[in-house]
């Protein structure tokens, strides 16, 4: 972070005449005591099961420079540490205005700097990481780790802009109305990518148009001079949100409608894809190292974005084949006793679930293919019926060996299943993921193939953990993260 205690105080409109340190620049910004580091700034944020106004003095025995807590609170706290404090109305807002303003502040001091947001109900981390590997060829650039893809992870991530930063690349996640406009509010990306839509978060949403809607807000605040809406054109839902907007839009997919687009493609199982790229102005052979055709889409998402930037075929052609899955999501592991797992365990839902299972039954060469999948989680009153039709269409694959259901309403997709063709002797539910993994370890052997799927909440990585701490990998090689190569750029 660049900035001062006296930069912070006065970007919050606090008078602090007996301010500490005013003139010490921050380490960075921290919304937790349990990580705080020596002289950064402290925010105590209420939350709906900690409130960081108990550690506020812990934070700052810990090296923390000053801390922002609530006007209404400040009685609470001993004379000696007041003037290490910056009292606000509400901390979670004025997290967020003040990540605003350090974001300004970094758009002004340099001409051409802009910021890249990436939605969408799946691929989203993958475009992200794609994308930001594709700018970092040729600019340093800053990226939102890990989950920090919400109200609090945002500003956290924006607070790690330095003056070397040319461009930013964030994920903003959504699970209700108003989030992704409040994001968008804070950040004002100057493009603004969507991959899709699909049934996720039902359960507070009345319908899948509703999400559409949800996600188009990111589109609606797009800000400055020529904002640019990057947009799924066989996505229907999607491409509608070009209707009305102000600035430019640029199409990816395979419809006709698409500008960026991928045409003769070789499909290579776990060993991704190799596909003609076409642009508006450029045409080659791309190879793209992650599994699964829908990797595609989001290669084609992300080089639509950074064509704004000028990054194109070329930069494409030198960091996509040091490309590898961000960890548990599409994760490849390969194991010494030779079989195989495809861990993508990160969430779930219909659609994706979808898309891997295409990639179990399309890759060659194993003696038998095992969907392990978790129940699908925040998709409402139509769980049940959704769990029934994610099994058909798995046994309609004709492909699959075994399927395995684990919790709550993977059940009834084990039973659509079976209602589907896929015979009752060799599909099986487990109560948990506990369950499921005990039983694994003795049934799974050489020549197997295995796709670990599911939400969040059902902790499928136990699965893969379970496996990992009983059967050696090959070559000891864990893929972990997407990464270009380029760590120190990205």
């Amino acid at each position: 972070m660049r900035w001062t205690v006296a930069d912070v105080a006065k970007a919050l409109g606090v008078s602090t005449p007996s301010l500490q340190f005013p003139l010490a620049r921050l380490a960075g910004v921290s919304i937790d005591s349990r990580t705080v580091e020596p002289g950064e700034l402290f925010f105590a944020i209420r939350g709906p099961r900690h409130d960081g106004h108990t550690y506020v003095a812990s934070s700052l025995a810990a090296g923390a420079l000053a801390a922002v807590v609530e006007n209404s609170r400040l009685a609470e706290f001993p004379e000696d540490i007041r003037p290490k404090l910056l009292p606000v109305d509400d901390t979670t807002r004025s997290l967020q205005e003040l990540s605003s303003k350090y974001l300004d502040a970094w758009r002004q001091s340099k001409s051409g700097r802009r910021l890249a947001a990436v939605t969408g109900s799946a691929g989203k981390t993958t475009t992200k990481e794609i994308l930001a590997a594709l700018l970092a060829a040729r600019r340093r650039v800053l990226k939102s780790e890990g989950n920090l893809n919400n109200e609090y992870g945002l500003p956290l991530t924006l607070f790690r802009l330095e003056d070397d930063h040319d461009a930013a690349v964030v994920e903003l996640g959504m699970s209700h109305r108003g989030e992704l406009a409040r994001l968008a509010e804070i950040a004002r990306p100057d493009v603004g990518v969507v991959t899709n839509v699909a049934p996720v978060h039902l359960e507070f949403f009345s319908s899948v148009d509703e999400i559409a809607l949800a996600k188009r807000e990111l589109i609606e605040g797009l800000g400055g001079d020529n904002p640019v809406a990057v947009l799924n054109a066989d996505d229907e839902r999607v491409s509608r949100f070009a209707e009305g907007f102000r600035g430019s839009v640029r199409y990816f997919g395979s419809s006709e409608r698409a500008e960026f687009r991928a045409d003769n493609i070789d499909d290579r199982g776990l060993d991704g894809s190799a596909f003609d790229f076409e642009g508006p102005d450029e045409l080659g052979r791309l190879t793209l190292p992650l599994a699964g055709r829908h990797n595609i889409l989001n290669a084609l998402a992300a080089l639509a974005a950074a064509s704004e930037w000028g990054v194109g075929l070329a930069e494409a052609r030198e960091v996509f084949p040091s490309l590898q899955p961000a960890s548990m999501r599409g994760e490849i592991l390969r194991f010494a006793d030779g079989f195989t797992v495809i861990n993508d365990c990160y969430n779930s839902n219909p659609v994706a679930l979808v898309r891997m299972v295409d990639l179990l039954c399309a890759t060659p060469g194993y003696r038998r293919r095992i969907l392990v999948t978790g129940e699908w989680r925040e998709i409402g009153a139509e769980s049940a019926k959704l769990h029934a039709e994610g099994g058909s269409y798995a046994a309609g694959k004709k492909a699959i060996d075994w399927i395995f259901g684990v919790e709550g309403h993977a059940k009834n997709f084990v039973e659509g299943a079976i209602a589907a063709g896929h015979p009752s002797d060799r599909a099986e539910f487990f109560p948990s993921s506990e369950d499921a993994a005990r039983f694994l370890l003795s049934f799974i052997s050489p020549g197997d193939l295995v796709l670990v799927k599911g939400s969040r909440g059902v902790h499928m990585e136990v699965i893969a953990k379970a496996l990992e701490e009983r059967f050696a990998l090959a070559g000891n090689d864990r893929e972990v993260v997407v990464k270009s190569g380029r760590e120190g750029r990205s």
